[in-house]
């Protein structure tokens, strides 16, 4: 590890933070914090960050307190004279927040943007981000990283023929569209109706998946139910077998059980929100060596394209 080079983890995402640490090759600095009795906390770091390039990782999951401590970590290190602060944030929380798509409501990710410039950030390092366009809610550089430099190799490891890359809803439609353009296959989109959020009334699919083996993409997966509706839809229209591929496993309520019950082979995740259910359908594949690879590069000023495959 670079002598200027100092790396730093919310409680959040204390194992993924040990595991880039390790990766680019140093430990991880020390944190400490102390907490009130009504629950207010304040994180402090134990050694000196004067003149020195910091990295604090913290994937800001709910409940918003992990945002708050990454907030107040980053002023710490500010108040302390760092160089340098870059947040590394592997899941961008609120990020579903990033327009108005309804009168009267707030645009989160743009305000999450606005508490981490005004704490003191001075570049944001994040990956498969739910809208693109939350890049531009920064003024300062966002090194935006793509899960497909890790799934893409698992993928060829399976050895699959006849594949279709198939997009849950049509907002996926990109990524799929990526996809089945880099491993030169067809691509499928599952067109779904809401009534309320988080619950799907109606899905169909638009595509041939007969005879095929489907690999649905998605960048998150919440409470599992529109996977495992369309899993099931694609086996109904003659998929040979159907896997999912999506970077952040949040995971929620009673997602676990859906894709166990579902007709779902296996589910690939990464390890950017830690894992809290296990699940033999459940294969966690580690983002720590793209990261510390791309805090590498940034520490050298060198280009990170080559860390992108898609």
């Amino acid at each position: 590890m670079a002598s200027n080079v100092k790396i730093f983890s919310g409680r959040a995402s204390q194992k993924l933070a040990e595991s880039i640490a390790s990766s680019y090759g140093g430990s991880l600095g020390e944190v400490s914090f102390n907490s009130f009795s009504d629950g207010e906390f304040q994180p402090s770091f134990e050694e000196t960050v004067r003149g020195s390039d910091i990295f604090i990782i913290q994937s800001t999951i709910p409940p918003a307190d992990n945002l708050l401590e990454l907030l107040l970590m980053v002023d710490a290190a500010k108040r302390a004279s760092a160089n340098s602060i870059v947040a590394v944030i592997p899941y961008f929380g609120y990020a579903r927040q990033d327009r108005k798509d309804k009168p009267r409501v707030s645009i989160g990710s743009k305000l999450v943007a606005n508490l981490l410039s005004a704490a003191g950030v001075n570049r944001i390092m994040t990956m498969d981000l739910h809208a693109d366009q939350i890049q531009g809610f920064f003024e300062v550089p966002v090194d935006h990283l793509y899960a497909s430099s890790i799934f893409v190799p698992y993928i060829k490891s399976l050895g699959l023929d006849n594949m279709v890359m198939a997009a849950p809803d049509t907002g996926g439609s990109k990524r799929a569209n990526a996809y089945a353009k880099f491993f030169d296959c067809e691509m499928a989109i599952c067109y779904k109706q809401r009534k309320v959020a988080n619950e799907v009334h109606n899905m169909t699919v638009i595509g041939d998946v007969k005879g095929k083996n489907v690999i649905l993409l998605d960048d998150m997966i919440d409470t599992g139910g529109t996977l495992a509706m369309a899993a099931n839809l694609m086996l109904e229209k003659g998929a040979t077998s159907v896997r999912a591929v999506c970077t952040h496993a949040i995971l929620s309520g009673s997602a676990v059980e859906k894709i166990e019950n579902s007709g779902l082979v296996e589910l690939i995740v990464t390890d950017t929100i830690p894992m809290k259910q296990e699940s033999p359908k459940i294969n966690v594949l580690t983002v720590a060596n793209l990261f510390a690879k791309v805090i590498e590069k940034i520490e050298s000023h060198e280009s990170i394209s080559p860390s992108f495959i898609i």
